[in-house]
């Protein structure tokens, strides 16, 4: 049975503290439970090409190297139900990239030595046509990635100026090739310019729950059937947390695992929530 250390500093809120992650994921972005008590996890812009496995204990147990690919910015992890690993490459600030990429690699916890090797699956956004777009339609960004039925689904990240809050939800095929991304929906969690962009998603393991995270925020999706999962029932839940949370993931079908990046002497830890 696992063991979680409960931790009394005020800004984690409802989340139980399970470890500190290792020095080298002081940016970690992105995460994903495959087996047993470890995650996989990667950092954003800047860091190495890597994938790095840590156990609950916040112990680096393996690091693979990502071959035919760069960190531009990487963002979030996905999996699908071969347990092939999807990086995102989606990162994109300020709306000027025209390289957006997501990586598809093997299973992590059966391949050997020290490198793992990428597929590229190219996308772009049909609804973008300037690279900056004006301030008002700064939503290409996006820090949110997960698998469903042979597709990837992109939630993106609003940095419009002034804020109205709205994530367009967007999918291309899982498998390698050059796609424009279709439009399924969009969502606007909330109106508050920190708090409600989307930072990280993931779908449970039986596929009747998905999740988005922001700063602080949580939205649960239940009872969805087409593409725009947001037609659904939602849940919204304030997780009383003032770190830079960055990563969720479901451990189980009822508990999600959550990461934030180091800041102000702060983060850089693994937590535990329980959402049902």
């Amino acid at each position: 049975m696992l063991t979680f250390l409960l931790a009394s500093c005020s800004n984690y809120g409802q989340l139980e503290f399970v470890s500190k992650l290792p020095k080298k994921l002081d940016e970690n972005s992105g995460m994903v439970h495959l087996r047993d008590s470890t995650v996989w996890l990667i950092n954003d812009s800047g860091g190495a090409d890597k994938i790095y496995q840590v156990n609950f204990e916040g112990e680096l147990l393996k690091e693979f190297h990502v071959d035919h690919a760069k960190n531009k910015d990487w963002e979030d992890l996905a999996i699908d139900e071969d347990n092939n690993v999807y990086i995102a490459d989606t990162g994109n600030n300020n709306n000027r990239r025209t390289n957006l990429v997501i990586y598809k690699i093997p299973n992590p916890e059966t391949e050997k030595g020290e490198k793992i090797e990428a597929q590229k699956i190219k996308l772009s956004y049909p609804e973008q046509k300037k690279f900056p777009p004006k301030k008002k339609n700064l939503k290409y960004d996006s820090e949110a990635l997960f698998y469903r039925n042979d597709n990837l689904y992109i939630i993106t990240k609003n940095r419009t100026r002034p804020f109205d809050g709205e994530s367009l939800i967007y999918k291309v095929p899982a498998k390698k090739g050059e796609y424009k991304a279709t439009l399924v929906g969009n969502f606007t969690p909330c109106k508050d310019r920190f708090g409600c962009r989307i930072t990280s998603a993931d779908i449970s393991p039986s596929g009747e729950k998905i999740v988005l995270l922001s700063y602080g925020k949580l939205w649960v999706f239940t009872e969805f059937t087409e593409d725009d999962f947001t037609r659904g029932k939602i849940k919204f839940i304030d997780l009383g947390a003032s770190t830079q949370l960055e990563s969720v993931c479901f451990l189980n079908d009822t508990t999600l695992l959550l990461s934030d990046e180091q800041n102000a002497g702060t983060g850089r830890n693994l937590y535990r929530f329980e959402i049902d």
